[in-house]
């Protein structure tokens, strides 16, 4: 690692001040994890004083996924997000996003350094990037996540690069970073393993791109999860039952396959299900996220090791890592999401995917981004990556949302992300549809009397009886019921009748 930063040291509003109205600006960060912090904060904050003298200020947005409050937020409360891709999780800029004041472009995660690098997407103008060093010969050693950090670099005009003196300097152990190039010059991924590393650990820009570096020290302020509560925990108990069975029957082998799992209080739920499960063996991952109980996991050595793309852990945790490098540096491989998500290692490694949807109708559609059809929560991010091309795909939620108001089994899913030719199994805390080798009608059957909640169970069994006779029996007129009712009433219940 270098001693002295060859690069000239800028404030971080000395480097906001090298941002224009309209630029498009690319960001490293997957979840908080690796995020730029300092510069976007003055980046709204320039905004904001530019909005009050009544000029204009508002810039393009691309990243890896969502990212911290620093950015998404802190920018979106000002208005200074014109675009943004390809997926989110801020409360305010959401909210733009669904009033038309933002375009979002909902793109699948490993599609998005492949339209880079096709340039369907343009030409960045500055990247902004979190590293824990940089060279003089333009090599910049990645944080906390790797994401599509790398081919951002490739494309930017200027690079600024964040030091953050908060991370490991020995993160550079974990990272594999490699780039795939352009059609029709591609050779076969040679990960035959979740730990196959195939590249360099870091990235490589021309020196003459970096025009400052700006110093910091915050962590990622990633929040600690909730314990898993009733129904969270009955959802892990019906993965780890039927993975146990798959496994007794010969359809998974002894020494198991690697998983993916996605974020959120449900997903650190099942890993805390199948980690305490005798069972299950020790395992791999091959994911796109880590969080505090894969760590844990990998504490009590359930967990072999994980190649992922973002350590999106709490402070506490992420010291632990910190504090046990020795350990965990060969355990952990941080990735390019096109490498991470790429379908054709998924497949070859025979990944179980299990990924969180909003909803899931009678024939084994499902809805990961879209209430009522409507409104965007975050976006697709990698799930449609796994589900389409996992071993078994795995799609889960609880039944009901909103104190029983929404019922996530539903006649014909409002948005459809996910059809019913990806999707394997459905699973909420009511039980577990395995979908495999089902004709429509016999799906719709077992998803109604696996996972719908028994307050919707006999209105749903009624729209399959009363539909008309089809390969796919919906009835058009109904089949958005209770969507219209949740609408004009606030409670799908209203639907139901007597």
């Amino acid at each position: 690692m270098s001693e002295r930063v060859p690069f000239p040291v800028l404030s971080a509003d000395e480097a906001a001040a090298m941002i224009n109205d309209g630029d498009f600006l690319g960001f490293s960060g997957f979840t908080p994890a690796g995020s730029a912090k300092a510069v976007p904060r003055s980046l709204a904050a320039r905004a904001r004083e530019l909005h009050g003298r009544g000029e204009p200020f508002r810039v393009r947005v691309l990243t890896g996924a969502s990212t911290s409050e620093d950015l998404d937020e802190a920018l979106a409360q000002v208005n200074a997000i014109s675009w943004r891709a390809p997926y989110q999780s801020s409360r305010s800029l959401r909210k733009r996003i669904n009033n038309q004041e933002t375009s979002f472009l909902d793109i699948h995660l490993s599609h998005l350094p492949q339209m880079l690098d096709y340039g369907f997407l343009g030409q960045i103008n500055t990247a902004i990037v979190e590293a824990i060093d940089v060279t003089a010969d333009g090599r910049i050693y990645l944080s906390s996540s790797v994401g599509c950090t790398p081919s951002i670099l490739a494309h930017a005009e200027k690079v600024i690069v964040e030091i953050n003196a908060y991370h490991s300097q020995r993160l550079w152990e974990m990272h594999d970073i490699r780039r795939l190039p352009r059609p029709p010059h591609r050779d076969p991924i040679p990960i035959q393993h979740p730990l196959s590393k195939i590249g360099t650990p870091f990235c490589t820009v021309r020196s003459e791109q970096i025009v400052g570096v700006v110093y910091n020290d915050e962590s990622d302020g990633v929040p600690s999860f909730s314990p898993p509560d009733e129904v969270s925990s009955r959802i892990g108990d019906h993965i780890v039952e039927f993975l146990s069975q798959e496994m007794h029957a010969g359809r998974i082998p002894p020494e198991f396959l690697p998983l993916q799992a996605g974020v959120g209080n449900v997903s650190n739920a099942v890993m805390a299900a199948l980690g305490a499960h005798p069972e299950v063996p020790r395992f791999q991952m091959y994911t796109e996220v880590i969080q505090d109980t894969q760590i844990a996991l990998m504490q009590d050595e359930k967990i072999l090791g994980v190649s992922t793309s973002a350590m999106s852990l709490s402070d506490g945790t992420m010291q632990t890592v910190y504090d046990n490098m020795d350990y965990f540096g060969p355990r952990i491989v941080l990735r390019p999401q096109e490498l991470t998500n790429h379908p054709g290692v998924v497949r070859r490694l025979g990944v179980i995917g299990i990924n969180t949807v909003l909803e899931m109708d009678i024939y084994g559609c499902a809805n990961s981004t879209h209430v009522c059809g409507t409104q965007l929560m975050n976006g697709i991010g990698g799930s449609g990556d796994f589900v389409r091309n996992c071993y078994i795909s795995i799609l889960q939620a609880p039944s009901t949302a909103k104190g029983g108001k929404i019922s996530t089994v539903v006649p014909m899913c409002s948005h459809i992300d996910h059809n019913e030719h990806s999707v394997n199994v459905l699973v909420t805390e009511q039980g577990l549809a395995d979908l495999r080798g089902l004709g429509p009608v016999e799906r719709a059957q077992r998803i109604i009397d696996k996972c719908a909640h028994p307050d919707y169970k006999d209105y749903l069994y009624d729209y399959i009886e009363r539909s008309p006779m089809g390969h796919i029996r919906h009835d058009l007129g109904r089949c958005f019921d209770l969507h219209r009712a949740y609408m004009e009433t606030g409670d799908m219940r209203s639907a139901l009748g007597g």
